[in-house]
This record gives structure tokens, C-alpha cells and sequence, in this order.
């Protein structure tokens, strides 16, 4: 393989979550902006073959890419900050190299020889980054976990040898480290950073830069005292500042001088950046005008990294409105009857995202009741159409007990059920699947597309017919039913192209009431927020205004 295309490798040390993934993204957006092309990758270390059937409390959100992989939710961040379309190569866990190896040896690919991580596992691992090199100049690889970890050395050993295969001008070491600052002592201290780079050298990668995540600007002694220890000069400590807003963090970094000197140490030309785009976002994101508060109904609602794509659409979509949004987010087990008043009287207004399992699906369907009844725009994601479709089932068709098949194998009215034969128009082919089908297997994943009907709340946010949205789901909207829903004034504004597959639904003569079955968000950009999100955001805003008004006019009277 000849290497035209250049490698970074992000580490990080001393503890987890500092923020490995918004600076591989960042860094990203950073090269874009200079005229570069990139890709970004994601290694872990865990044994899952990938995210998909982890629990969201341990691992966040399963972020979803056009060809249906399941992946960790850092290629959410990946695709918002850059230009990159991500799919099942760009993310590689130790459960799926080593079953790649372990199936060629049962195929006798070895020919007998003993298999072993050196060089087998880490010549797979090598073989992984290099498939999402072609055509791009710089390929980015983040490395989850933490130096020290021991389900991280084949990784480490991989990206050591990456050096010497692709050579020394076309690989570059990034290394995020945490430089605290002590209050009692009253000073930055630089000794975990010293110790983390210590461990990185004692498996035989020197780090070319260190990122330093911090809560203020590094002084030029402390910097100076940074690369004594750790071997590199000055300029090659960056300071990687805690922000108010994420996508502040290709601005602090270009101010520190990074882009400039990653393109000097892989001896790369480009233009100078370009980075007028974000200074904008950032400048309207942090100075609003208005606001609005948007209740999340959910059950991760203690562990908001579950819902990563879904509070930065949101986000996203204040910027066109000129608000700030203000998320509440409230657990669907403590609905009741006689609590929905209280809970929702600030929201202006009320979403319900994916999900699986029955916990707290009742509480949800309230939720819909609620935002129904009292006008509040809706916004129902996934599970959040389906249960919108069980609440308008039960208390508008008068179909007692209407529930999905997923929640109750004995409903009287499946209005959503488990759809055992469809058509697939990505495969073009005809799909079968039962309740004893693999959990995988039962799933529609990836993009799809949806064509849109006119005068819709739909077709107003989109302005096209024909869109293309990815989904993450097993259950499906259940057509036996669709012509008594249509008569009681449900919408069906989105389908498959055949008509088969319901994918959005409406309410008629409500300020805005939308429920899709696929995850708009996935999607949604800082610079080109997500329709959907923008629209309910735009109604949204619309109703608090309104509520304030009744409020002075009541106080007033």
C-alpha cells in the first residue's frame, strides 16, 4: 500500500471522558476547514462486537450510520463536526477484530501456524485503519479506554507499528491528557500529565503533541515545564480549555496553534482556515435572544450521554430560532394521571424519543395524551410515534386496550405489531422475520427512504417529497388499522415508497404533533440543523410565548 494519506492517532490518559472524541472531531473540522478531506475512526477495547446490545446506562448512545452499523456514540460527534460520512469501518471494537481472526483460523487462513495478538491481532487491527484510507489525505483514529488499561495494549502495540509501515512523516501521535487545576493549593499540577505520557513512552510511543484538558489557558511556564518532562517542545502543548459551548473547541484549539502544527509535522500544504462558519454558530448559540423549555420523557434520563445525538439536534436548532433550549428532562415512570400538569406546565414543548422495553411506556403515552388534549407540540421519535399512535388508539378510535405487540403478545388491537414479511427497498428484496429472529436480524437499521405527502407538517419542515432518514427499530406501525386512524383524523404524512411501511404521523388542527419512526437526529448538523427538530423548535418557542402571555394577562386581570 503506498501512504499518500497521512495518520493521527488520539490517546488519552490519566481517567476517562475527557473528551477523546470531540477532539478527534475537532481536529477533524479544523483540517476540513484548511481544504483537507478526512476520515475519522474509532477503535475500543471492549469485547462487544460492537454497541448495539449494550445497555445505555453503561455505554450511552448507539449512534446509527447510513449502512445500519450500530456504533459508539463518538461517530455522532465525527459526523457533526466534519463532512464525513461514517459507516461500519469507521468503528472497530476488540470483540469484532478478534472474531475476524478467530474465523480465519477456523477457515485454516494461518495454514497451522499458532495465531497469537503479535503479529496476528495487531496486523488485523493495522488492516482495519488502513480500509478507511483511501481517498481521503488524513485519516484520524481515536483509541477508547485509557493508557494503563490492558485491554487497550493490542491497540497501542498496532498504532506503534503503524509508524514504522506507513513512515515517520505520515503518522502523528496525539496524546489528551488532564492538567487539574487545585484549588487548595491554588495551581495547575502538571504530574498526571507527566506520569500518563511516562506510561505511553514505556510501550514505545512518544506522543508529537499533548492536548491538556484544562479549565483555564496554560501558562507559558507551565507549558514549558509540560514538555521538559514529556519530551516536546512548547508549541506542542496545547491547551485543551473546558468550553461553555463543544463547538467552541475547534476555535480553541486553532487559537492555540494546533492545526498549524499537525500540518507542519506531517509536512502537509494547505490553505489557511476557514473558520468563519463557526464563529457565527458559536456567537449566535451562546447569545440567544429567547428561550424555550422542552421536556424529554424518557427512562436514561439520569444518564443524559444516552440521548447525545438527540440533545445536540436540539441544540442545533435553537440557532435558526434564536433561542437558547432549555432541556427537562423527566423520568416516564413518575407520570401519572394527576401529575402531568405539574410536570409539563414549563414546557413549551413535550418529546418523546426511542427506546426499548415496557418500563415506563405508560408514562409516556400520558406524556402524548397531555401534549395532545392541551395543544403542546409533540415530537415523537421511534417508540415516541408508536406509543403516540397506542394514545391516539385508545382515547380518540375508542380502542380499549390498543397497545404495540412488543409490550403485550395478547393486545386486542396490535396497532403496532412485529411485521412479518416486508418489502426492503434498500436491498430491493422481501424480508422475513418472527419473534425468535436474532435481535439484530428483526431490526430495520440504516437509511431509508420516505416519501412525503403535501400540506403536511412534514413536507413544510423538509420541502421536498422524497427523503432518505435512518432508523433503529424492530416493531412497525400496523396498517390493518390505518384506514380507522385516517377516518379520526390521524395523519399518515410519511411511507415507504410502495406505501407499505408507515414512517411519520400527524394530528390535524394541533399547533404541531409529529411522531417519525425513524432517529431525525443522527442527522442534524450545527450548521444545518435538522428540519424536523427546527420546526418543533419554532413551534415550540411559539407556544411558550403564548403561555407567557396568558400568564400576563391573567395576572393583569
Amino acid at each position: 500500500m503506498a501512504y499518500n494519506t497521512k495518520f493521527i492517532f488520539v490517546t488519552g490518559g490519566v481517567l476517562s471522558s475527557l473528551g477523546k472524541g470531540l477532539a478527534s472531531a475537532s481536529i477533524g473540522a479544523l483540517l476540513e476547514s484548511r481544504g483537507l478531506t478526512v476520515t475519522i475512526q474509532k477503535l475500543d477495547p471492549y469485547i462487544n462486537v460492537d454497541p448495539g446490545t449494550m445497555n445505555p446506562f453503561q455505554h450511552g448512545e448507539v449512534f446509527v450510520t447510513d449502512d445500519g452499523s450500530e456504533t459508539d456514540l463518538d461517530l455522532g460527534h465525527y459526523e457533526r463536526f466534519t463532512s464525513a460520512k461514517v459507516g461500519q469501518d469507521n468503528n472497530f471494537t476488540t470483540g469484532k477484530i478478534y472474531h475476524s481472526v478467530i474465523t480465519k483460523e477456523r477457515k485454516g487462513e494461518y495454514l497451522g501456524g499458532t495465531v497469537q495478538v503479535i503479529p496476528h491481532i495487531t496486523d488485523e487491527i493495522k488492516k482495519s485503519i488502513k480500509l478507511v484510507a483511501d481517498g481521503v489525505d488524513v485519516v484520524i483514529v481515536e483509541i477508547g479506554g485509557t493508557i494503563g488499561d490492558i485491554e487497550s495494549l493490542p491497540f497501542l502495540e498496532a498504532i506503534r507499528q503503524f509508524r514504522t509501515d506507513a513512515g515517520k512523516d505520515n503518522v502523528l501521535y496525539i496524546h489528551l491528557t488532564l492538567v487539574p487545576y487545585i484549588e487548595t493549593a491554588g495551581e495547575v499540577k502538571t504530574k498526571p500529565t507527566q506520569h500518563s505520557v511516562k506510561e505511553l513512552r514505556s510501550i514505545g510511543i512518544q506522543p508529537d503533541i499533548l492536548l491538556c484538558r484544562t479549565d483555564r489557558y496554560l501558562s507559558k511556564e507551565i507549558k514549558s515545564k509540560i514538555a521538559l518532562f514529556c519530551d516536546v517542545r512548547v508549541d506542542e502543548v496545547i491547551t485543551a480549555k473546558d468550553v461553555e459551548c463543544i463547538y467552541e473547541v475547534p476555535l480553541i484549539f486553532h487559537k492555540e496553534g494546533l492545526d498549524d502544527k499537525i500540518v507542519e509535522l506531517l509536512h502537509i500544504w494547505t490553505r489557511a482556515p476557514r473558520l468563519e462558519e463557526w464563529e457565527e454558530f458559536v456567537k449566535k448559540y451562546k447569545a440567544p435572544k429567547n428561550s424555550v423549555n422542552i421536556a424529554i420523557v424518557g427512562k436514561y434520563v439520569n444518564l443524559t450521554e444516552s440521548y447525545k445525538s438527540l440533545n445536540e439536534a436540539l441544540y442545533h436548532s435553537g440557532v435558526p430560532n434564536d433561542c437558547k433550549v432549555n432541556l427537562i428532562f423527566v423520568d416516564s415512570e413518575k407520570i401519572d394521571e394527576t401529575s402531568c400538569e405539574e410536570i409539563f406546565k414549563e414546557a413549551g414543548g413535550i418529546l418523546v424519543p426511542g427506546g426499548f422495553g415496557s418500563r415506563g411506556v405508560e408514562g409516556k403515552i400520558l406524556a402524548v395524551k397531555y401534549a395532545r388534549e392541551n395543544k403542546i407540540p409533540y415530537f415523537g421519535i421511534c417508540l415516541g410515534m408508536q406509543v403516540a399512535v397506542i394514545e391516539f388508539a385508545r382515547n380518540v378510535t375508542n380502542m380499549k386496550n390498543a397497545h404495540s405487540s412488543e409490550f403485550d403478545c395478547d393486545a386486542p388491537y396490535p396497532v403496532i405489531y412485529l411485521m412479518k414479511e416486508w418489502y426492503d427497498d434498500k436491498t430491493e428484496t422481501i424480508q422475513k422475520r418472527d419473534i425468535t429472529s436474532d435481535k439484530g436480524g428483526t431490526m430495520r437499521l440504516g437509511a431509508y427512504p420516505c416519501h412525503i405527502i403535501n400540506e403536511t407538517f412534514a413536507y413544510k419542515a423538509y420541502g421536498i417529497s422524497d427523503i432518505s432518514e435512518r432508523h433503529r427499530h424492530r416493531y412497525e406501525f400496523n396498517n390493518e388499522y390505518k384506514e380507522k386512524f385516517e377516518k379520526k383524523g390521524l395523519v399518515i404524512s410519511g411511507v415507504s415508497p410502495n406505501g407499505e411501511l408507515v414512517e411519520i404521523v400527524e394530528i390535524k388542527n394541533h399547533p404541531w404533533f409529529l411522531g417519525c419512526q425513524f432517529h431525525p437526529e443522527f442527522k442534524s448538523r450545527p450548521m444545518n440543523p435538522h428540519p424536523l427538530f427546527r420546526d418543533f423548535i419554532k413551534a415550540s418557542l411559539k407556544n411558550a410565548k403564548n403561555q407567557t402571555s396568558d400568564l400576563v394577562k391573567s395576572s393583569s386581570s
